[in-house]
């Protein structure tokens, strides 16, 4: 998880920061993403993509990287955004905007498989959170904080179960869209194709 920061460390950047985000495949809400710098040599165990993860680890990491890291920032981007400047763009720009809350410049990115509009020297590593304990840090704060936010939408929409599958398309968020529509924070730009094939799959079924 270390070899890309050794070998940049090397060449003597020594603010490496990670950026990933979190959310992008999601029907509800904010893209969340977070940029990481975390001090040369610093081996922090069992960090991961947080997809592979428990909850409890994530929570348990988080903690940890918030406490050792030298900076973290964290941007979000809200549905309204994502709809209307489609969600590759929305995901760059929530990790521009985390980029530019850190409170340390960084001398270089390492980015999960994206480009981020900056002048800084990057590198875009496709799976970069499982090969990358900088990328992987930012995605568990990323993840983290998202899953936060769902938590407190979830009070506000309790009708649709967000705490439990954080805005992703499961088989019970899609029933509870066909029974009740769109809340003010779904993306509608996602919506079209999948109540589209729902009603095709009834007409079918019928």
């Amino acid at each position: 998880m270390l070899q890309y920061e050794q070998d940049l460390w090397k060449m003597n950047y020594t603010r490496i920061a990670g950026i990933d985000e979190v959310g992008r495949g999601c029907l509800f809400g904010d893209v969340v993403a977070a940029a990481v710098i975390l001090p040369c040599g610093l081996i922090i165990e069992e960090v991961n993509d947080s997809k592979k993860l428990t909850a409890k680890k994530r929570e348990e990491l988080y903690a940890q990287i918030m406490d050792q890291a030298l900076a973290v920032g964290i941007g979000m981007v809200d549905c309204a955004t994502i709809d209307s400047i489609n969600i590759k763009q929305a995901a760059r720009l929530a990790m521009k905007q985390a980029l530019e809350r850190l409170t340390i410049r960084p001398d270089y990115l390492l980015v999960d498989a994206e480009k981020v509009d900056t002048s800084i020297r990057q590198l875009a590593i496709v799976h970069g959170d499982t090969v990358s304990q900088s990328i992987a840090a930012a995605s568990i704060v990323a993840k983290v904080t998202r899953d936060r936010m769902c938590e407190q939408w979830d009070k506000q929409y309790p009708e649709y179960g967000l705490a439990k599958h954080k805005g992703y398309a499961t088989k019970h968020h899609r029933a509870k869209l066909r029974e009740l529509g769109p809340s003010p924070l779904h993306r509608k730009s996602f919506l079209g194709k999948l109540l589209q094939e729902e009603k095709e799959q009834l007409t079918f079924d019928l």
